[in-house]
């Protein structure tokens, strides 16, 4: 499974490191793993999580409580959780595919 720094998840997600921080503290179910050093390490779920985040604030315009509601509400409902999954899926594929296409052209520049 990829995992990101919290600047890779900063250029990834367009969501800048300190709301990152914030973020986490108001949505349980964003949890990045921490070293022993305390640095963030996001995997492709907590990436997948923070851009439904940000849809729904910017987008939908819900307060970061409403859209960490929304957020445990679409992953508990039965109906929505297949949707979602495949969603998910196919997300954690293209964050991956981006992730390695951006390291491939760093190297070739």
């Amino acid at each position: 499974m990829a995992e990101y720094s919290i600047g890779e998840v900063e250029r990834l997600t367009g969501i800048k490191a300190h709301v990152l921080r914030y973020w986490e503290e108001t949505i349980p179910l964003i949890r990045p793993r921490k070293d022993s050093e305390g640095r963030r390490f996001y995997g492709s779920r907590d990436v997948q999580l923070i851009e439904r985040v940000k849809y729904l604030v910017q987008q939908k315009k819900y307060t970061i409580g409403g859209a960490g509601e929304r957020l445990l509400a679409e992953l508990t409902e039965p109906g929505l959780r297949q949707t979602q999954d495949a969603i998910e899926d196919l997300r954690a594929k293209l964050t991956e595919l981006y992730g390695i296409a951006r390291k491939w052209k760093e190297r070739n520049i």
